[in-house]
């Protein structure tokens, strides 16, 4: 008799076993690959808006054990160009669906291109279907305005793509439990949730962008949710890191892929299961 419920037993223990290693899964250290090695960028693609793929390689220096955006390029050059020459983005040459992507950014201190534009901007475009500059996709942006202090790091800017947001009074994030409103699906800026950062001190800021295919994207800064939406139009792609309006410094970039969906509420308490 007891050895019959042990063999009843046992697969039940296993399961639970299982389910609790899922679980723990997407949130432990194990399964990021490094994407950046330190020394070179042999696995990325480097593309800018004139083409030339020498000064694109001058533009996304390797430096220190980190990708150092405009090192040898003079300050304030070309500071007033709407769509600069040498806008541009670091690529995947694969594409992702499931996963999350991680870097670490600090801004430097010079300026260039449309800087009286847009300030310190920067970002992480995914699920990009067209790799011009500026591409098709959805965007992480990585941006400061020194001249109103806000940080708009984790905004979404929807580039030919859609997807379902909620916001609150403020037009920025939050989830319908905090008073987060649906909004008619449109492209551009949407602004993310406030958390801290560092903005113009030296100090790192660790972004993250946590991808299920089509179904939901979050962004989080420095371990904080910031933004979310779901219902995406794009359920695959590459993905990059822009060069824009400021010299900017990259390190730590990484990614987890997952075969299987992972409903949002594993990553963050709270956000719908999907």
């Amino acid at each position: 008799m007891q050895k019959l419920l042990l063999l009843f037993a046992l697969p039940l223990l296993l399961f639970s076993c299982n389910k609790n290693s899922a679980k723990l899964s997407t949130t432990s250290e194990s399964g990021f690959v490094d994407l950046f090695n330190g020394k070179d960028l042999d696995n990325w693609n480097l593309k800018i808006r004139n083409g030339d793929a020498a000064e694109a390689k001058r533009i996304f220096a390797v430096s220190d054990g980190m990708v150092h955006v405009f090192k040898d390029h003079p300050d304030s050059l070309n500071l007033t160009q709407n769509k600069g020459a040498l806008h541009g983005l670091m690529y995947t040459k694969k594409a992702y669906d499931r996963y999350i992507f991680r870097f670490e950014y600090k801004w430097g201190k010079k300026i260039f291109n449309n800087f009286d534009q847009f300030q310190y901007d920067a970002g992480c475009y995914y699920h990009v279907y067209d790799d011009k500059i500026w591409p098709f996709g959805i965007e992480y942006q990585v941006r400061y305005n020194h001249l109103t202090e806000e940080n708009h790091t984790g905004d979404y800017w929807a580039s030919n793509t859609l997807f379902q947001w909620t916001k609150g009074a403020d037009d920025k994030f939050a989830l319908p439990q905090n008073g987060g409103q649906p909004t008619a699906k449109r492209q551009g800026e949407h602004r993310a949730a406030n958390a801290k950062y560092h903005a113009l001190d030296g100090g790192w800021n660790t972004c993250e962008v946590i991808v299920m295919d089509s179904t939901y994207s979050i962004h989080k800064l420095n371990g904080q949710l910031v933004n979310y939406a779901t219902e995406l139009s794009l359920g695959k792609g590459i993905i990059g890191l822009q060069c824009e309006t400021a010299e900017i410094y990259y390190r730590n970039i990484q990614i987890k892929e997952f075969k299987e969906f992972v409903p949002a509420s594993a990553f963050v308490p709270g956000l719908s299961k999907r």
